[in-house]
């Protein structure tokens, strides 16, 4: 490794969850926070959590239909007159 160009490395940098778990890993910041970690991620704890996503799909196909319903705006074409 070349002198002086990398950054310093804490081994026992702190990080925070924003479930409250804290816990120790390498980094170079000496403080961490984070929004998800293996103590809240449903992966890791078995617990699902349900999206709604009907709701999304049924948003979605409410704007298709509006906007196939509704006519496109045609762009006005202007004539260019000729010289005599």
């Amino acid at each position: 490794m070349k002198p002086d160009i990398h950054p310093e490395y804490f081994p026992k940098a702190k990080v925070r969850c924003a479930c409250g778990a804290h816990f120790e890993a390498g980094s170079t910041r000496p403080e961490l926070s984070v929004e998800i970690c293996s103590s809240c991620h449903p992966f890791f704890t078995g617990k699902e959590k349900l999206i709604d996503t009907a709701g999304r799909v049924e948003k979605f196909k409410a704007r298709k239909a509006k906007a196939v319903a509704t006519p496109k705006k045609t762009k006005k074409v202007r004539v260019k007159k000729q010289k005599k």
